[in-house]
């Protein structure tokens, strides 16, 4: 049963330090550009409400 945990600790920090090593060499995200509304949103909306006032 101590061999067990003992194993189970060892995988754990070597998950730890694997995962660690792997994000440090990922590449950074590029920002986001800002979200842009050209009134199609707002008329869907609207067609949405209309359409459960109809119901």
């Amino acid at each position: 049963m101590e061999r067990l945990r003992v194993g189970f600790a060892v995988m754990l920090i070597f998950g730890f330090v694997l995962n660690m090593v792997h994000s440090s060499n990922a590449q950074s995200l590029a920002p986001a550009s800002p979200p842009m509304s050209d009134g199609v949103t707002v008329d869907q909306g609207i067609a949405y409400v209309l359409m459960l006032l109809a119901l």
